[in-house]
């Protein structure tokens, strides 16, 4: 194990930051539809993304020596997962709209649904 976590061996340290970045992209998805799931609002999903940016900033600091306190890369984690939080959002709520209201509403795409004619 030694080794592991030094400039010395980077085939390793690479496959580890693909690992953490897939890990909090996945995350970041399936916040969103567990907001869209408890019926709450987007705002609870920017929020929650908030601090799931500042986990993945921790997260690149304590494994990979990376700077914890940049609002940079903050900003670059948070939009990215926040990207993904919404689209996990809107999917599991334009979902819930089409199945709980199925006489209102029908999907016109994986984010969006539109009133019945």
């Amino acid at each position: 194990m030694q080794g592991l976590f030094f400039e010395t061996d980077t085939g390793v340290r690479y496959v580890l930051r693909v690992l953490v970045l897939l890990i909090g992209f996945w995350t970041a998805w399936r916040t969103g539809r567990a907001v869209a799931e408890g019926w709450q609002g987007y705002v609870t999903v920017v929020i929650y993304t908030a601090l799931l940016a500042f986990v993945m900033r921790f997260l690149h600091f304590s494994l990979f020596e990376g700077p914890f306190v940049s609002p940079f890369y903050y900003l670059i984690d948070f939009v990215l997962l926040l990207v993904l939080s919404t689209i996990g959002f809107r999917m599991r709520r334009t979902r819930q709209m089409v199945d709980n209201y199925y006489w209102l509403y029908e999907q016109t795409s994986a984010f969006s649904w539109k009133k019945k004619d």
